[in-house]
């Protein structure tokens, strides 16, 4: 196979499983990522690396033309959902501009059969449960609003231009080879860091908020092998897990997992949908074949062992807040 495909944010956890599925395949990746919030040393071997930013219109443009790709995998965001009201320019800077550089270079050049986008439930907003992909959207924070405009451009880009597109919109998806050092998302990721670090797991409110944690094996398969399957093309899927937990059950099994007592710290709540979860008849109809369902539990063990054998990273403090009003204090003591 010599199908050509780009995939950005490849050094995160999710675009660096998608990759390794794609090389596996037979296809040639070429992996762009800036290395802000994933490392080089996930991407595959096999994948020609390009470090690089989706907001430098020029490089993507001239990939583009050096490659004359026939897939587009954009993986790459910024996802800190809470932390989006406080950085807003750069959030719409990094999850809506840069994906337009992207669909405008995907519409030139012409060769590109399908363009494949994470997108997010955050679309959704809240009080819209199960959330179903024939709901109408009302993100409630920047990075929702975000990913949904991404959506709608992707519509306009199909109906003016012929540019076929799959939407998948993950969930709290956790794993091996996320980055646990971030201190702003990904729950998972900051209790285990957390905890190798001899702390107290930092808690918003009552704890008692519910995401339906989801596993990067019973993701990353199913957006990899999307564009085999025409059927898929220009439709949208909800993609993670089926069983919504709590925070605090989540904190109960990783300190299990880790074989340590649980010791919580309960912080001042933040403004967030407090109940976040998703029906995925959808994409069981079309790639259930690919899904695993992986319990909790046992997806955490999995990533405590990842964890472990790298150890504790010091979190990287972000530098430029734009608002600071009504930021939650755990959040200020870090900046």
């Amino acid at each position: 196979m010599n199908k050509k495909v780009l995939v950005t944010g490849a050094a995160g956890f999710i675009g660096s499983h998608v990759c390794d599925h794609l090389v596996n395949a037979g296809y040639r990746v070429i992996a762009l990522d800036d290395l802000s919030g994933g490392f080089e040393d996930n991407v595959n071997p096999k994948a020609a690396f390009v470090k690089g930013s989706i907001t430098d219109a020029e490089l993507v443009n001239t990939l583009f033309a050096s490659h004359q790709f026939e897939y587009v995998f954009h993986l790459a965001a910024y996802a800190a959902e809470g932390l989006s009201h406080f950085i807003r320019r750069f959030n719409y800077t990094n999850n809506l501009i840069g994906s337009i550089n992207l669909i405008n270079a995907s519409i030139n050049a012409g060769s590109v059969k399908c363009f494949v986008f994470t997108s997010s439930i955050a679309v959704y907003g809240k009080n819209q449960l199960p959330m179903t992909e024939d709901l109408m959207p009302a993100a409630e924070d920047p990075y929702g609003v975000s990913k949904l405009a991404v959506e709608l451009d992707l519509k306009a880009a199909h109906e003016m231009f012929g540019l076929n597109s799959i939407i998948f919109r993950p969930h709290n998806v956790y794993g091996e080879r996320q980055n646990i050092g971030d201190p702003y998302r990904n729950v998972v990721g900051i209790f285990m860091n957390q905890i190798m670090q001899g702390k107290k797991l930092s808690i918003f409110g009552d704890g008692l908020q519910t995401r339906a944690f989801s596993h990067i094996d019973d993701v990353a398969p199913v957006i990899a092998n999307s564009i085999e399957m025409k059927e898929a093309y220009n439709e949208i899927f909800n993609i993670g897990a089926d069983t919504p937990y709590t925070v605090k059950e989540l904190a109960t099994i990783v300190c299990e997992s880790f074989g340590v007592p649980e010791m919580l710290e309960f912080l001042e709540a933040r403004n967030e949908v407090v109940h976040a979860y998703s029906n995925h008849q959808k994409v069981h109809q079309y790639f259930g074949h690919l899904i695993k369902n992986i319990p909790l539990k046992e997806g955490i063990e999995k990533m405590v062992k990842d964890a472990k054998a790298k150890g504790p990273r010091q979190g990287a403090k972000f530098k430029n807040i734009e608002v600071e009003k009504n930021m939650p204090l755990a959040w200020k003591k870090i900046l």
